[in-house]
């Protein structure tokens, strides 16, 4: 993980100078709890003073049912110790833990003591140690202590979780919603989440493996925890306008912002080659492109030229008939990305968003989808993710069979793809796979900035192309007269498939154009082309001022109307590894000049997929009416039928 210019180095000597602290935690400590409670009988203890009990999880929101005023004895060690039973020695993996932990704790004081200073806080921890600490100044006082609190829990939190990362079992462990968030200062902090980590390892730690995933899964949910304390706290300002750097973990502290390893995803997919995607001309054209334009990501500058002139796509839908090849495209690109990102060396992370992720549980669907999409956009790696059949996973609002689970997760990709806190560093790309598209929700589907129509092959040569592919060398059969995958030919298909667009496809959307053109005359100037977008909208409503910047985005991409050549992903020195500005330079130089025809093409383009799924979804609408007035007319016989009788 490389260094950002914001980013201040953590050294090593501020980190030691806490380690004693840090092991004096884990040794023991008593701490009486005040909101998390410990119930139950207390099994044979490995050490005294050590419980073993499950505490009560209130399941009302701020409601505490019962306090235990008993002070606890906590001893991480002997817990940890304890989870295999009764070997005497210490296993690697323990160890791993409890080094994982005790330097947690380190990091989280040396940058609270970092804080502590920029703050003024330490200066008022001294004047009231001395009894010299002004009354004016009493409550700044107070809010500093809990703004160090928070610091605290959350750098804890956050880099044990960066720790355990790499030891993480198949096991999963539900631990909860932490509870013993205790704001009086840093040290205090401490000794209530680490109590209730013990409770938590003693239930849920049954092995070796079993503990990792407690110590991980309280990690995360003690970060989430605190984020949503910290949102309308005071004094957090220069924690979160500054970066720390741990160089010897590669590790980031970068305010309330989870922290990742830079590491791949192993891909178990079939890889495509191009060749081998039939048709799709202008999707095949755009995900290869996408691919190259991804890996001129620079990971000092943490930005894409490619983001930054215009031309970068960030999202994108594909969408055609079952067997159309959207499946096929997605394993040529992620294998495109993949074979690149090896010889460079760049870490490639790839993840599918599936079904599997919807829960019953009230709230784990977004948490699961949010999941993914912060492993998808981790600056640190170039990142691929895909959703596919969209429709079933992301429900439609005021459709009354979406789940609960669905529209959570509607919730987060409307929120992640262009909400108020999204950044586009253009390190990694998401694309929307659906055979009806017109089950998306509307502002979900909008928020796709460019639109891959797989329509499947298409001409006779294609028919021909795909069915020499598919069967193979086992076979004798004499291939005729034609030329194998001339028609596949990248840059001809694609500039008959773009040309093809200079007249809208869609029957409602070409009655607009042609009635636009018959009044004003060709569609040559900025005011004309803003006439015929306005004709749509009154045509159609739902094409606002989102589909105008989705369209200007993708003349942008047309603008950038060429692929970098494939020697510069062969070898890197040529390109990948030059400096940010200089690939900006050598890209800028290959950029083309935006034309009248790209505007209008990307015009009809993008209001034909629009009118394609209005006419669907009202097509489906009225199916379903008459299905359910039919069910009713029948219901009505029945019913009359059966009073006469």
């Amino acid at each position: 993980m490389s260094q950002t210019s914001d980013t201040m180095e953590l050294r090593e000597e501020d980190i030691a100078a806490h380690v004693v602290v840090a092991q004096a935690l884990l040794e023991g400590f008593d701490h009486t709890p005040r909101i998390g409670v410990a119930v139950g009988a207390a099994p044979v203890e490995r050490s005294s003073g050590i419980g073993t009990r499950r505490r009560f999880r209130s399941t009302t929101p701020g409601l505490v049912t019962q306090r235990r005023v008993a002070s606890g004895a906590v001893s991480l060690i002997a817990r940890v110790e304890g989870a295999d039973g009764d070997d005497a020695l210490m296993s690697p993996l323990q160890s791993t833990v409890l080094h994982g932990l005790r330097r947690a704790i380190a990091i989280a004081l040396a940058v609270a003591g970092n804080v502590a200073e920029q703050s003024g806080l330490g200066d008022l921890k001294r004047a009231n140690l001395e009894g010299a600490l002004p009354a004016a100044r009493k409550a700044e006082f107070g809010e500093l202590l809990a703004a160090e609190a928070l610091v605290t829990l959350y750098v804890f939190g956050n880099a044990t979780a960066y720790l355990m990362s790499a030891h993480l079992p198949e096991v999963s462990v539900d631990v909860g919603e932490v509870e013993e968030v205790l704001l009086d200062n840093g040290q205090t902090a401490l000794h209530g989440v680490l109590w209730e980590l013990d409770q938590d390892i003693a239930v849920s730690g049954k092995d070796d493996a079993h503990v990792v995933a407690t110590v991980a899964g309280f990690a995360e949910s003690l970060m989430e925890k605190v984020a949503l304390r910290a949102q309308n706290m005071p004094q957090l300002e220069g924690f979160r306008s500054t970066s720390w750097r741990v160089a010897a973990d590669d590790f980031t502290v970068s305010g309330f912002t989870p922290a990742h390893k830079a590491k791949s995803t192993t891909l178990t997919m079939t890889f495509k080659k191009p060749n081998e995607v039939v048709g799709n001309h202008i999707a095949k054209y755009q995900a290869m492109k996408l691919a190259k334009m991804l890996m001129a990501y620079d990971f000092d500058r943490r930005m894409n030229p490619f983001a930054e002139m215009g031309g970068f796509i960030f999202t994108f839908m594909g969408d055609g008939a079952p067997g159309t090849g959207k499946t096929t495209l997605i394993q040529m690109m992620a294998g495109l990305i993949s074979e690149y990102c090896s010889n460079a060396g760049y870490p490639f992370r790839y993840q599918n968003l599936s079904t599997d992720n919807i829960d019953s549980y009230q709230g784990k669907s977004g948490q699961n989808a949010k999941a993914f999409i912060n492993n998808i956009i981790d600056p640190s790696v170039i990142g691929f993710g895909t959703i596919d059949d969209i429709d079933q996973l992301a429900g439609k609002r005021g459709d009354r069979q979406s789940s609960a689970g669905q529209l959570e997760i509607t919730a987060v990709l409307m929120e992640s793809f262009a909400g108020a806190n999204t950044v586009v560093r253009g390190n990694c790309t998401f694309g929307m796979f659906s055979n009806y598209p017109e089950n998306v929700d509307d502002a979900l589907r909008q928020r796709a900035g460019a639109r891959f129509l797989v329509d499947g092959p298409q001409t006779r040569e294609d028919y021909v192309d795909i069915l020499f592919l598919l069967m193979g060398k086992n076979h004798d059969i004499p291939l005729g007269d034609h030329q194998v995958f001339e028609a596949q030919m990248i840059k001809k298909a694609v500039a008959a498939s773009f040309e093809g667009h200079s007249k809208p496809h869609e029957a409602g959307l070409l009655t607009v154009y042609e009635a636009v053109r018959g009044e004003i005359g060709e569609l040559d100037t900025i005011n004309k082309l803003g006439t015929y977008l306005k004709a749509i909208q009154e045509a159609d409503p739902r094409f606002t001022g989102r589909a105008i910047k989705n369209i200007t985005d993708a003349v942008k991409v047309r603008a950038m109307d060429f692929e970098l050549p494939d020697e510069w992903m062969e070898e890197p020195e040529l390109f990948l590894f030059k400096g940010y500005d200089e690939k900006k330079a050598m890209i800028e130089e290959m950029r083309q000049e935006i034309t009248v025809e790209m505007v209008v093409q990307e015009i009809n383009r993008y209001a034909d997929s629009e009118f394609r799924y209005a006419d669907k979804s009202d097509e489906v609408a009225i199916d379903n009416a008459v299905r359910d007035m039919q069910r009713m007319e029948a219901a009505k016989k029945r019913y009359l039928s059966g009073g006469e009788g």
